[in-house]
């Protein structure tokens, strides 16, 4: 399958949805990654874009799709919606992911408006959380007990990210273990990813 990923800024995608990536490359399909955003407001364009790139080649991605959009700018019109809607045709793909529309950021909330447009016709459209999703009730989950170090991995390749001191105490390695685990405990397995399905359409 042709998978795509978007994400409204670099380590989003990985926070969201890496364990679930990580276990479709183990099995051989392709893993395409949409980034909006070069994420300058939390750091070095330069830096986080190199890091973006680290992260998708361990995903077995060595190109990433840039959106060339601004931080914190992302706003819902024509040159966005033409954006993603030029990605999804090129891409074609059969499952899609993207940020949960409940948010606090302005940018995953945009993002995943955008996208959620866009995919007016795709079959499959998960929503994943990110550290500032809100009321996220998630009723897919996908196992990832045996990948969970490599999405940790996957993670610590966005360093200027993850050496940030966090009001809550947790760094972000620390907060994606303690979704996991979290998220297991709700799908009943030891460690998990939860998605809201906006659409998905089982092929029997």
């Amino acid at each position: 399958m042709n998978i795509l990923a978007v994400g409204a800024h670099p380590d989003d995608i990985e926070y969201g949805c890496g364990g679930t990536l990580l276990k479709y490359k183990k099995k051989g399909h392709k893993i395409h990654l949409f980034v909006l955003t070069g994420g300058e407001q939390s750091g070095s364009e330069i830096i986080r874009k190199k890091e973006q790139k680290r992260a998708a080649e361990l995903l077995g991605t060595p190109e990433v799709i840039w959106g060339g959009f601004k931080d914190t700018e992302l706003s819902m019109g024509r040159e966005l919606l033409s954006r993603m809607d030029s990605v999804i045709a090129e891409v074609k793909p059969d499952e899609i992911y993207v940020n949960y529309p409940n948010d606090a950021h302005q940018d995953h909330r945009v993002c995943a408006e955008c996208t959620i447009t866009a995919c007016r016709y795709q079959k499959r459209v998960l929503l994943y959380e990110d550290y500032t999703t809100r009321n996220f009730e998630p009723n897919i989950f996908v196992d990832i007990k045996d990948v969970l170090s490599e999405k940790v991995k996957l993670l610590a390749q966005h360093h200027s990210q993850v050496s940030k001191v966090y009001p809550t105490g947790l760094d972000m390695l620390e907060s994606v273990r303690s979704i996991a685990s979290f998220r297991g405990f709700q799908g009943k397995v030891k460690y998990a990813e939860g998605f809201v399905a906006l659409r998905y359409m089982l092929e029997i």
